[in-house]
């Protein structure tokens, strides 16, 4: 009973101080140690002692560094690359330039929808999701003012163009598609058909909740208000064009389709190329690479250590003997094996408040027991997918923070319920058409 008490205060906690603005790198090993504590977890190797086999014991300290490590080993050339990708596309004007011509072929009148669209692009193209917020919101900006609708929709627009029908469906190179490749054996096109179903669900969705919200606040007398920050994202208009702007977008799609058999390291490749191709558009600014690439760098540590930092935690977690009785029910939940691994991977995700660090923790556990009793490999792989990109999206997740926070300059208060709209309720829903749609044909 303890163990339970402090697997669901751990996460409360974890919970509470990110929402409070306390740093994700203390937050996350502070609720760990709650955990652990409760766990009746040695916090250090010299207090662990040895196990019956003559290894060592596992203790807090080890434990949470084993899991931010390992996440970091496994993924920090895919996010350095991908953070790279993003800031080159950004200086070059590319990214903007790419947003821009969705936003004005749309118009204002379609605020929006044009500003979900633009995302959508840019992180099925390959940009990072934290770097699709930092281009595209400028452009909203703008569009939102146009339109006089209330700012604090516009996190929720950002964050269901990018984090939704996008980055967890087949073919995307996002790496919360990627992840279950290695598990599973199975390629990013896993279950095509079906997620293109679910895709177009979750897009429509999303956007008649995100509308009726914005319309209803209209309707209540809100309205743009103007900052002085705004005057920093006037577009620039001597930007590329629009045609060769997505040529980096299209290389990196074209190279992961053409070299997925490598896994997760096709993404590499198709990375290294999107930079490369960025780069050569943005050609003139090449004296700026350098700063660029910086910049790139900076952000990739920064984003892969706050996602090693949940992972930790979920590592810790995962040594509770609360932890191994509900993984232990999950995997007796009877009928589809799709069943009991969505809620595992929602769970986890909600947990670590990461999408990729809850695959990641759940997939070596989940995977072989579901492969074992005749689960499909593509079909898992999908379900995965979808349902990881739920409840990791609470108000904990790395990217929720600073979308609303650093990006955007609003508070949770004022955003985060367009953002749980979209990026919680809407993965939730498309998890659950998944399964069924599995599940009937």
């Amino acid at each position: 009973m303890l163990s339970w008490i402090g697997l669901i205060g751990g996460l409360a906690l974890l919970i509470w101080m990110t929402v409070r603005g306390v740093n994700i790198l203390i937050a996350a090993p502070v609720a760990a140690l709650l955990v652990a504590v409760t766990a009746n977890l040695p916090l250090l190797p010299p207090l662990a002692g040895l196990l019956p086999d003559g290894t060592a014991a596992p203790d807090f300290a080890s434990s949470y560094m084993a899991g931010f490590a390992k996440f970091l080993a496994d993924w920090f050339l895919m996010f350095l690359l991908g953070a790279i990708f993003g800031e080159v596309m950004a200086a070059s004007g590319a990214a903007a330039s790419v947003a821009r011509f969705i936003t004005q072929k749309l118009g204002s009148h379609y605020a929006l929808v044009a500003t979900v669209a633009a995302c959508a692009v840019l992180t099925y193209g390959g940009v990072s999701v934290f770097i699709v917020a930092f281009s595209v919101y400028g452009l909203a900006v703008e569009l939102f003012r146009e339109a006089n609708l209330p700012r604090r929709f516009i996190p929720g627009a950002l964050a269901f163009g990018s984090v939704t029908f996008t980055m967890t469906s087949a073919g995307s190179p996002e790496i919360q598609n990627l992840i279950p490749m290695q598990f599973l054996g199975t390629t990013a096109y896993a279950g095509w058909q079906v997620s293109l179903v679910v895709a177009v669900f979750m897009a429509a969705l999303g956007y008649v909740l995100l509308s009726r919200m914005v319309r209803r606040a209209v309707a209540q007398g809100e309205g743009f208000e103007p900052r002085e920050a705004d005057s920093r994202f006037e577009i620039d208009t001597r930007l590329p064009s629009p045609l060769l702007s997505i040529a980096p977008l299209v290389g990196v799609l074209g190279v992961f389709l053409a070299t997925q058999s490598l896994g997760k390291w096709a993404l590499v490749l198709a990375l290294g190329t999107g930079v490369a191709l960025a780069c050569m558009v943005g050609w003139s600014e090449r004296g700026r690479f350098g700063a660029t690439f910086s910049r790139g760098a900076t952000g990739a540590v920064v984003a892969i250590t706050n996602t090693c930092a949940v992972v930790g935690f979920g590592s810790v977690a995962q040594l509770s003997p609360a932890f191994a009785q509900a993984l232990a029910a999950v995997q007796a939940i009877p009928g589809s094996p799709l069943i009991g691994a969505a809620i595992a991977v929602t769970v986890i995700a909600g947990l670590t408040g990461s999408a990729s660090g809850g695959q990641t923790i759940a997939l070596p556990l989940l995977a072989p027991h579901y492969l074992s009793i005749g689960a499909d490999p593509a079909e898992l792989h999908r379900v995965v997918s979808i349902s990881s990109g739920a409840l990791d999206s609470l108000p904990h997740n790395g990217y929720v923070v600073t979308t609303i926070r650093a990006v955007c300059g609003e508070t949770h208060q004022a955003a985060y319920g367009a953002v749980a709209a979209t990026t919680v309720l809407v993965p939730t829903l498309g998890t659950i058409l998944a399964i069924v749609l599995f599940t009937i044909f």
